[in-house]
């Protein structure tokens, strides 16, 4: 990733305690090395200040913060400090900050401790453990100066329920950074007339951040044109091995989706897309209508690969989609479009390119004689999303023009699917199928939504506060 998630960590401790309690800095030290260790990963870089411990380090802490661009800042409170040694950091950085209240042990050693016969180390070794104390002071302070924070009160070790719940602060702000810097391709036009779909580019960028890349369909067929006779014949044999390819599936419309997958890949690497929504009607352009109408495997392909791809150049299911991608859920475009009433499930799904990377065994590859509402027909794919749990979500503009984020989790059930040569599954709901869809729909979302494998709800939501975007949550 060009752009690494950067966070910041600091600890906070009283200066005029050190020469009083020979010890406990190096201690608290300690303490929140350990911390910052747990917090590194793969495509997260850690910047630790150390103890912050008087007014003029905080504001040197608070300068050095934004030199280093943080993306978050984890407030490490080791023992007792003054506010002000806080409030500067997190003023200057002006990033979201979480407050860290994590105790060294379950408990203090109490008859241990009782049976000290030094008054100086016991107030020493009580400061040791003395996390919790300012946790009310900072949290007035930042409230009175406006400044947003969440709190984390657990242990430094052994807790699981904590240290998940700082693991998903650390993913969300991850996926903040990949949105931030992603650069969606669109190509081509909206399916004319689903006025739901239609979207402020605008309002996108000043959401989510990244850029808006306009690329044309006539682009990607004069790409096509470049393609090799071995290029093809390579492409075909990928085709093979990833799809159940039909015995239908003619040699002709394989080499034909083939050069265009070879072609896609060419463009999303010239425009260096890391996403793309697209529609294209067509009148009268033969090579572009070709390019269009063999599109599905090589999208599919794209949305497996972590270059998630939207039809109907639905630009907000794009972002939708690239977040699940970014989550490590997948994020494959779908829609309900019917109810089982029999079984209480609703029947979700959507014809062009799958998420294959999340498919229940091997996505089959169909001809189609038409593509219905669009133009031609060709080879198509069909899937159903892996049985088990799942999460919906759906970007949502509002009527004042903002975005938020509607999520629903659920579970991806066995059961019989219209083999139709689109996407297919079978969703089951805690709140039951007719109460999910009226609580969907209320929110007023596109008719389109990303569904990603796994519960990740809590993870959403907190990326919901990090770009201070409403998340509401139906089920």
């Amino acid at each position: 990733m060009p752009f690494p998630v950067r966070i910041g960590i600091f600890g906070i401790g009283l200066d005029t305690y050190w020469p009083q309690f020979p010890g406990l800095k190096s201690r608290l030290e300690g303490y929140l090395a350990e911390a910052a260790a747990k917090l590194a990963r793969l495509g997260v870089e850690i910047v630790n200040l150390g103890l912050i411990d008087s007014p003029p380090k905080a504001f040197e802490a608070g300068h050095r913060f934004r030199r280093e661009d943080v993306d978050l800042i984890f407030l490490h409170v080791t023992t007792y400090a003054l506010s002000s040694t806080v409030l500067p950091v997190v003023q200057r950085a002006r990033v979201p900050v979480i407050i860290l209240n994590l105790s060294p042990e379950p408990a203090i050693d109490y008859a241990g401790f009782n049976r000290m016969e030094d008054r100086a180390a016991m107030t020493g070794e009580w400061l040791a453990h003395c996390s919790a104390c300012p946790v009310p002071e900072i949290a007035n302070v930042f409230n009175r100066a406006r400044i947003p924070f969440v709190q984390i009160t657990g242990q430094l070790r052994d807790d699981p329920e904590c240290w998940a719940e700082i693991d998903a602060w650390i993913e969300a702000a991850r996926v903040a950074s990949v949105m931030a810097h992603n650069r969606l391709g669109l190509m081509g036009h909206y399916y004319g007339g689903m006025l739901d779909i239609y979207s402020d580019l605008t309002q996108q960028c000043a959401h989510f951040g990244g850029h808006m890349e306009i690329v044309e369909v006539d682009e990607l067929a004069a790409l096509r044109r470049e393609v090799a006779p071995g290029e093809i014949a390579a492409r075909v044999a990928l085709f093979r091995e990833t799809f159940d390819v039909q015995p239908d599936c003619s040699q002709a419309e394989l080499e034909r989706a083939a050069r265009t997958s070879v072609a896609l890949d060419r463009l999303v690497s010239a425009h260096d897309l890391g996403s793309l929504a697209y529609y294209y009607m067509g009148a009268g352009n033969a090579e572009n209508e070709d390019a269009i109408s063999s599109i599905i495997a090589g999208n599919s392909l794209l949305t497996a690969r972590g270059i998630p791809v939207a039809g109907e150049y639905e630009v907000k299911n794009a972002q939708a989609m690239k977040i699940m991608d970014s989550f490590g859920a997948g994020g494959s475009f779908t829609e309900y479009y019917a109810m089982d009433w029999n079984e209480d499930v609703v029947l979700m799904g959507h014809d062009g390119p799958g998420h294959i990377g999340i498919a229940e065994g091997k996505t089959r590859m169909r001809p189609l004689e038409v593509f219905h509402g669009k133009v031609g027909r060709g080879l198509s794919v069909e899937m159903s999303v892996r049985h088990g749990p799942v999460t919906l979500l759906s970007v949502v503009q509002t009527a004042d023009g903002r975005l938020n984020f509607l999520v629903a989790e659920g579970e991806s059930v066995p059961g019989p699917i219209l083999e139709i040569g689109n996407t297919n599954s079978r969703y089951k709901f805690s709140i039951g199928a007719r109460r999910f869809v009226n609580e969907w729909n209320i929110h007023g979302p596109a008719h389109h939504c990303a569904v990603g494998v796994g519960h990740i709800a809590a993870k959403i939501d907190k990326l919901g506060q990090l770009l201070q975007m409403e998340t509401v949550r139906v089920c």
